[in-house]
């Protein structure tokens, strides 16, 4: 089977634009030669807005978590532990993600992107949504967390296999000078996700009373995801399957089991790819879940303050996003990655001084900082991740990295911030961080430029 940066062979090309066998090899270096702007706008759209409702959705815990689930799940805990109990739930889709992404993948690798891409949805959602109509403690005891938790490993699944595939939609889509910026679309997704996951938090929390807001308000962001669900699902059934793919389908070269072909041939790409995302989870994760805890919990900032500020990091989150994913096509993505990594060693030294300080301009800018910094590591690898695996793996080899990475780095690092702040104080969560970056700019370093490379 040709390697991701092989030349396709001549016997092995089989056209489906047009009768000359010379015109097909466009499709390497980017969509079909009938491929029009409005197809690739479409293409664009689909994979922002999908990525968008999965992330809201996944974000959506993440603040209910640090806000409210420990009083609703956890009544009967201390504070703290009760505030790790939450957090362990939220760990709880982080260590279902690989799951998600073996099943998926393997699908999605041997079926086709779209239909897969539909799949992840569905469960994501419904999964969500069912959330907000599940009883708290009061009402079913120690049932409530248990159906929590599942519904939290059935979120982690479906996230597990959606990343991937919005990722593969638009860079194997992409002409081949243009696949940073057209990966740059499912990379703005988290953001803008965060933001309407905060800012509906925000927003009820300012509208209603504390009480109401702990009783009932908190489960609205979840329901609104029946409506979202239904939105996405008219975007990405509108669709069609990726040129490369079909390419793959066509000469009868799809993997049998995608996942054993990725630890046979690309272990080395596997383990470096899930490095490298270790930083922008870790950062992303104390900046806005950890991060709202602690300030409203400890520092006594008030929730809508911090939401207010999480608000304004987001935007920052955005341009490094959007900054280094487009110019990855002209620097490398390798380049801006490292640079990224190599930010945030620094700033994980500057993040909680600035945080502790409880002047809202200087938290903004403390949350905002870290969060460019992930924006910048995270832009690129939209790209950078897919380019680094074969076309019949690559579904399954780019979300495992990605999701393995999660792991490390996001599941982990809300409960591991909470008990360095307990027993260290707020400066050894910073040097968590930068050692976070230090992992990811080593793992980096010893994988390749990928932006040359023919995805077939």
């Amino acid at each position: 089977m040709p390697l991701v940066h092989s030349e396709i062979s001549p016997e092995k090309t089989q056209p489906d634009a047009g009768p000359q066998p010379e015109a097909e090899p466009q499709p390497d270096v980017g969509p079909q030669p009938d491929a029009s702007p409005e197809s690739m706008r479409r293409v664009a759209v689909a994979s922002f807005i999908g990525t968008a409702i999965e992330f809201y959705d996944f974000y959506i815990y993440g603040t209910a978590a640090a806000l409210v689930l420990n009083e609703a799940f956890f009544p009967t805990l201390d504070p703290v532990n009760a505030t790790l109990a939450s957090f362990s739930t939220y760990a709880v889709a982080f260590a279902a993600r690989p799951i998600g992404s073996v099943v998926f993948g393997h699908f999605g690798d041997r079926v086709g992107r779209k239909s897969v891409l539909v799949a992840s949805l569905l469960l994501m959602g419904l999964s969500t949504a069912l959330v907000g109509l599940l009883p708290g403690y009061g009402t079913l005891g120690i049932w409530a967390p248990v159906l929590l938790i599942l519904l939290r490993f059935l979120q982690g699944i479906g996230l597990g296999g959606e990343w991937g595939g919005a990722a593969l939609l638009a860079v194997e889509h992409a002409p081949k000078k243009k696949r940073g910026l057209y990966a740059a679309f499912p990379q703005l997704g988290p953001s803008v996700g965060f933001f309407a996951a905060t800012g509906v938090f925000w927003l009820l929390s300012a509208v209603l009373s504390d009480d109401a807001f702990r009783s009932w308000g908190w489960r609205v962001p979840f329901l609104l995801s029946f409506l979202l669900v239904g939105v996405g699902l008219f975007v990405r059934l509108r669709i069609s399957e990726t040129p490369v793919f079909a390419k793959v389908m066509d000469a009868q070269e799809a993997s049998k089991v995608p996942t054993l072909d990725v630890l046979r041939r690309y272990p080395r790409e596997l383990l470096l790819g899930a490095g490298g995302m270790i930083v922008a989870y870790g950062l992303f994760y104390t900046a806005t879940t950890y991060c709202l805890a602690y300030a409203t919990g400890t520092l006594g900032v008030s929730r809508d303050t911090m939401l207010g500020l999480s608000l304004v990091a987001c935007l920052f989150l955005a341009a490094g996003t959007w900054l280094a994913a487009t110019r990855s096509d002209a620097a490398g993505r390798r380049k801006l990655i490292l640079a990224g990594a190599g930010l945030a060693v620094v700033w994980g030294l500057v993040l909680f001084p600035l945080l502790d300080t409880e002047q809202p301009v200087l938290m903004a800018l403390a949350l905002g900082g870290a969060l460019f910094c992930m924006g910048v590591v995270y832009g690129p690898m939209g790209a950078y991740l897919p380019e680094l695996f074969g076309t019949n793996v690559r579904y399954s080899g780019a979300s495992l990295a990605y999701n393995l990475g999660g792991v490390l780095g996001g599941a982990v690092s809300p409960l591991v911030a909470t008990r360095l702040q307990s027993a260290f104080g707020s400066s050894s969560v910073g040097w968590y961080v930068s050692a976070m970056a230090i992992v990811s700019l080593v793992c980096v370093l010893a994988l390749p430029e990928t932006r040359e490379r023919e995805l077939t």
